[in-house]
Parts: structure tokens; sequence; C-alpha cells
């Protein structure tokens, strides 16, 4: 599906037409700079590859830059692909918030927060000593039971345990744009998207 490359600004509310306070996430969309245009002649599909965010040669690699000079732009912190763009768009073209309209539903993909080493309680929500769940019995926030001794005599692979948390790419889907700022290239969705602030988001329509 089309879309944009953003940044996670940070988190607001709004009032709707009913009074109601809804949460929202404020992201800097674009504007991105298309850097390939993929077509079925060559690579076999259809797409465009924008870039977003400026970052400095130093520390950029020789293969980057002499990518974005094809295209006429600086080089870019962040390049993703989308399928799905109508209209024809060629290298070095930018594409702005204006993309977007008020009211549509998109999805939203980034990387989650780490939580770092967390127990299962934290991690996977067992209760704990409060209902004494997997056969936990006085020992507050234990696992309990990970398997018999006798048989099968050994932990099963994905069995829940304490582990590293967060980190991970996550989809957030059917978010719902409220509000769309040319000027300042915000837009603004309902609810909340993965990522610290200032990470890198994907939206997709």
């Amino acid at each position: 599906m089309s879309g944009l490359i953003g940044k996670k600004i940070g988190m607001t509310s709004i009032f709707d037409e009913n009074g109601k306070n809804i949460p929202c996430t404020v992201i800097e969309a674009g504007p991105c700079i298309v850097t390939q245009v993929r077509t079925e002649e060559v690579d076999g599909y259809n797409a465009l590859q924008l870039g977003f965010d400026d970052k400095t040669e130093k520390s950029a690699t020789k293969a980057e830059i002499g990518h974005a000079k094809k295209a006429g732009t600086s080089v870019k912190a962040k390049v993703a692909e989308f399928q799905g763009f109508e209209g024809d768009y060629k290298l070095g073209d930018a594409i702005t918030v204006e993309h977007f309209i008020e009211g549509e539903y998109v999805d939203i993909a980034g990387t989650s927060k780490g939580k770092g080493f967390q127990g299962v309680v934290k991690r996977h929500g067992f209760g704990g000593v409060g209902q004494a769940t997997h056969g936990q019995h006085n020992r507050l926030r234990a696992p309990g039971s990970i398997g018999a001794a006798s048989y099968p005599a050994r932990v099963f692979k994905g069995m829940k345990m304490a582990g590293r948390m967060g980190g991970e790419r996550v989809n957030v889907e059917n978010l719902r744009v409220y509000k769309v700022v040319p000027e300042k290239n915000l837009l603004v969705v309902k609810g909340c998207v993965p990522g610290h602030k200032n990470s890198y988001v994907i939206i997709q329509k």
C-alpha cells in the first residue's frame, strides 16, 4: 500500500465534536523524496523507494552517496519501499503529508521500546501471587511450574518465561487520521504508535 515515512513526535489529546477527550499521536510525516522507481520491466514489480530525514555524508557509505546523487537529493537517514502509488512519479519528486486525508484509516509500523530483561508478570501477564496461576504457590511474581520432572523431563520450546522484552517491530492497524497540518508536515492519528520519541515509523494507507 502507498504511504510515507515519518518520525514520532509524541502524544497529546484532542476533543472531538461530542466533547470526548481522544488520545492522539503526533507524527512528522514527510516530505519524502523518491530515491528509486521500481518497474515491472526491470525489477518485476512496481514500487517507489522513498527517503526521509537528511544525514551527513560523513556518516554515509559511498554507495548511499551515489544512490542519493542519482535522485538529485541529499543522503537520507531512513529509506523504505511502498507499493500502490497512483500517478507518475520521477526521481527526486517530493511526497508530502497531504497524501493523507482527514478521516481515513492508516496502519503504522515501528520498533517498540526496549524494556530489557523482564519477568513473566510484566512480559506475559501472569497473575503472580494474587491469582496463583501456572502452579504458582507462595513466591509472589515467580513463574510457577514450567514442566513435569519424570515426563517429559525437559522444558518445551516456546515456554513463557522471563527474558528480554520489547525492541521488536510492531504494526498497529486501523488508526484514524484526525488532523493533517500541511504547513508543519504533521499528521495526528488516534491512539498510540510503537516506539520512543523521534523514532522512525512507516505509515501506510
